[in-house]
């Protein structure tokens, strides 16, 4: 890309992604608690003064309010100005590896979906339905898309969308199988139904094949992580973790990074003599 049109659309991706993050800031608060996401406008939790427009302006309204609110002086959190930054460079790591493409569209809306599930799931360890499933139908039509702008013919578009059926088929049963065999290994509930549903919603964009290379990354992260809280003593035996964001991790390394991962593991497994 001409370096005359590349930074003057980076910066406009970058805003778009950012304005995106204050979106899922919506989301991640008013979702969990029941409320409409276009109703009210944005306004501060505590004086209930709605924000001016201004101030709405993401990252930047952060920074010309420093943290707090105009009126009463409340501390706003740095997550949210933290969070659109997040996805403003989301976004533009995206862009950078799939420039103008059906690709760049369809991964920014599948990494933005997994963003606000991530940040619901560690603040109140559920992953909402509306999330999972409207992640889901997207990632179908995803593949029914990709399938047309590979080869605009039925059998392409019948194939990609079997590819991401299978992958839903896989997610639920993968980790259905896991939460029934954890529960009668440990006698209680390892893994919320949330989880099984989040990976359902993963296979329908990745496919069965990178679903499972998501699935192992996750749990090695989650295995990581924990085990480094437990010996810093901040997390306790037994104590619940939130495993969306694991997952999140794992499903977008295994979406733009799938094919090498497999490509070495097969090297690895199966030498060429």
């Amino acid at each position: 890309m001409d370096a005359l049109v590349f930074l003057p659309t980076s910066i406009i991706v970058f805003g778009l992604g950012a304005a995106i993050g204050s979106f899922i800031n919506v989301v991640v608060y008013r979702l969990p608690a029941g409320l409409s996401l276009l109703w009210p406008p944005s306004r501060c939790p505590k004086c209930l003064n709605q924000l001016k427009a201004y101030d709405n302006v993401p990252v930047f309204g952060w920074l010309w309010l420093k943290g707090k609110c105009r009126y009463c002086q409340t501390k706003i959190s740095p997550r949210y100005p933290l969070v659109e930054a997040a996805t403003g460079v989301i976004f533009l790591i995206v862009f950078w590896l799939f420039q103008f493409s059906f690709l760049t569209v369809g991964y920014w809306a599948f990494c933005s979906w997994l963003l606000a599930l991530s940040l619901i799931d560690w603040d109140t360890m559920t992953l909402p339905g509306p999330l999972t499933k409207s992640g889901l139908v997207l990632g179908l039509c995803f593949q029914i898309s990709l399938g047309y702008f590979t080869d605009p013919s039925w059998n392409s578009v019948v194939k990609y969308l079997i590819f991401g059926i299978g992958g839903v088929v896989l997610g639920l049963w993968l980790f259905d199988s896991i939460s029934i065999l954890g529960s009668i290994a440990f006698g209680k509930p390892v893994m919320g139904a949330g989880d099984a549903k989040l990976s359902a919603m993963m296979g329908a964009w990745l496919g069965w094949k990178y679903l499972l290379v998501a699935a192992f990354l996750a749990c090695f992260f989650g295995a990581v992580v924990g085990g480094g809280a437990m010996m810093f003593s901040r997390h306790q035996m037994g104590q619940r973790m939130p495993f969306g964001p694991f997952l999140a991790l794992g499903a977008v390394i295994a979406a733009f990074a799938g094919e090498a991962i497999v490509t070495s593991y097969l090297q690895l497994v199966l030498p060429v003599t």
